[in-house]
């Protein structure tokens, strides 16, 4: 059995959804001594992205993924091209549980690529913030094109629509990188209207999408070219607005049109949110997250219409 493989078969096993008293040997041989012991203590510290998302849906599967490219996509953010397995599949705004070999923490990365890129070139892509949590400080400091490591999906936070499902307009409301998950819902939402335009409205029922994206700065903001570029697409059904809160220098020109300085405003919110068709993703900071919820249900969108995601 290869390196690689025994590292999958081991890490399923290890931390596995269903792991059974019998497996728990298994994982402390594979740990070491005491590394129970070590996880526990640091739980208390700051909650390990496992038990954070212990009560999410999880895919069974674990699969081989191959590094393929690295982008610098902000000073603290790398974004990550990964070449994965025939048989990976995930909905658009989902994450996965990220094992790295000789790492003992598992990282959670939500996918910043669309479902259709898998599909047409089978690949994915991360982008993750440095920070010194092993998982991240890995990516910004050992991993290269070529590392190998692992991936299980999960998330209950995702769009999917069938193309029977009624039109819904889409409010995607980001803060920092939390605009992962959403820039690919936007990505996806992209691809099945080029789906729907090349084959006359057979396909889906597609309606609007407009994206809030809130970042401290224009340096901070990710995709944001990328961003303007879709919405140029489909100018009547995508749009966006980019909110800085600490910009000191002066705003690009090409940018000016989408930035607006401060918070995102009720207004802004109010003129995107109609009860009957909206439906709000909403991904960032658990505070950001609160208020926003608080004002859309003060706006009467209902609250089985605001999903949102803050497992970080």
């Amino acid at each position: 059995m290869s390196a690689l493989c025994w590292f999958i078969w081991s890490a399923a096993r290890s931390f596995g959804p269903r792991q059974s008293p019998a497996t728990a040997p298994l994982c402390r041989r594979l740990l070491g001594p005491g590394s129970a012991d070590r996880r526990n203590m640091s739980s208390k510290r700051q909650m390990d992205h496992l038990e954070r998302t212990a009560s999410n849906y999880r895919q069974n599967a674990l699969y081989p993924a191959q590094v393929c490219g690295i982008m610098t996509e902000s000073e603290t953010v790398k974004r990550l091209r990964l070449a994965v397995h025939p048989d990976f599949s995930f909905k658009a705004g989902q994450w996965v549980d990220f094992f790295i070999p000789g790492v003992e923490k598992v990282g959670g990365f939500s996918m910043c690529s669309s479902p259709g890129l898998l599909q047409r070139e089978g690949i994915i892509e991360l982008a993750v913030k440095y920070t010194k949590h092993p998982p991240a400080h890995w990516v910004h400091t050992v991993c290269t094109v070529g590392s190998r490591v692992a991936m299980r999906v999960g998330g209950d936070f995702y769009f999917d629509p069938m193309p029977s499902d009624p039109s819904v307009d889409l409010l995607l409301v980001a803060g920092g990188v939390g605009i992962n998950p959403l820039y690919s819902v936007l990505l996806h939402t992209s691809d099945l209207l080029h789906l729907n335009q090349s084959s006359g409205g057979r396909d889906y029922n597609i309606g609007s999408a407009h994206l809030c994206y809130s970042a401290k700065n224009t340096q901070e903001l990710l995709f944001k070219s990328s961003i303007i570029e879709k919405c140029g697409e489909f100018p009547n059904k995508l749009s966006c607005n980019f909110h800085v809160t600490q910009q000191r220098a002066e705003v690009e020109p090409h940018l000016q049109p989408f930035v607006r300085g401060g918070r995102i405003s009720e207004e802004e919110l109010q003129a995107n949110v109609d009860p009957q068709r909206t439906l709000c993703y909403l991904c960032g900071p658990p505070p950001m997250i609160e208020g926003i919820s608080k004002t859309l249900l003060d706006l009467g969108l209902p609250k089985d219409r605001i999903l949102f995601e803050k497992w970080w």
